[in-house]
């Protein structure tokens, strides 16, 4: 029995299916089942029940594959405290992003951590909010860049950067002629928000509700573009985190964007990590490095 094999077994409870399962470990199908088949001879236990048409694990090789993500979460460990020891910011670490926030943040952090932390290898996972942390718990992922607060205590929690809304609007409207609005001009007024799962549909409801606005229940958008685009057709208005905004705007663009007076409405990024973490002065180093760069960017 080896590591592999078991995270052939916990690929396979989690797919259902042999092909996606080899996919994901990045094996060919038949090496997948192979080393399964060794694992339940060397076992003496069926783990998989195989036919043409789906895969259904066993009683007890859904028990094993439960205790198989315990050791292999352990087994990270082992690696990760290895790894501090030589050079807390060398090697691979795995951070998880929610979808309003990656295609705009990771543009101005990327650069400055590949010169500051050359030896550092970032893979990047992109999901909603709910998937994240179920994969930061299982040590899946090993840090989490994302709107805070989160309803939960498992996780160590650092501070990035505050980011201002600001309301994406048609050319067209009257209300985009001003320079500045307040919350009070979007009293009700309908505004196009994200679909379900997306935290930033939840601080913006927040808004509309402090600001006497209602959601449009007719649409609910996937993508903070989908929503640029409805109201680039003149379909509504909505609110767009600032590093969402283009660089460049015109007189001749269909969407105005307004700023808010002071205090504007906003949300909070930050980063979340598993308590006791042998990678935790990474995080802070990182932490350190985003906050400073972002000060930059968040004029």
């Amino acid at each position: 029995m080896n590591l592999k094999d078991l995270q052939y077994l916990v690929a396979v409870d989690e797919e259902r299916h042999f092909n996606r399962a080899a996919e994901r470990c990045f094996v060919s199908q038949p090496t997948l089942s192979g080393q399964l088949k060794k694992l339940e001879d060397e076992l003496g236990v069926l783990l998989v029940e195989r036919n043409t048409r789906q895969v259904v694990m066993t009683e007890v090789g859904t028990a094993i594959a439960q205790q198989a993500r315990r050791v292999l979460t352990e087994a990270k460990l082992v690696r990760e405290i290895a790894q501090t020891f030589h050079d807390p910011m060398a090697g691979e670490l795995n951070v998880g992003l929610i979808p309003t926030v990656a295609p705009y943040l990771l543009p101005h952090i990327m650069p400055v951590i590949r010169k500051n932390y050359p030896q550092m290898k970032l893979w990047l996972h992109e999901y909603q909010t709910a998937v994240l942390l179920e994969k930061l718990k299982r040590a899946e992922i090993d840090l989490l860049i994302l709107a805070l607060p989160v309803d939960t205590n498992n996780f160590a929690e650092l501070d990035l950067y505050s980011e201002p809304f600001q309301l994406a609007i048609p050319a067209t409207e009257a209300l985009a002629k001003q320079p500045m609005i307040t919350l009070g001009d979007l009293n009700k007024r309908e505004m196009l928000l994200l679909e379900e799962g997306h935290c930033l549909r939840g601080q913006a409801l927040d808004v509309c509700f402090m600001a006497g606005a209602t959601e449009n229940s007719g649409f609910h958008a996937s993508s903070l573009e989908t929503l640029r685009h409805m109201v680039a057709e003149g379909m509504g208005m909505t609110l767009m985190p600032e590093l969402a905004l283009p660089e460049k705007q015109n007189r001749k663009d269909s969407i105005r964007y307004l700023r808010f007076r002071s205090p504007p409405p906003s949300r909070r990024i930050g980063m979340l990590y598993r308590k006791g973490s042998y990678r935790e002065q990474a995080f802070i180093n990182l932490q350190k490095l985003i906050k400073d760069t972002m000060k930059n960017v968040l004029k």
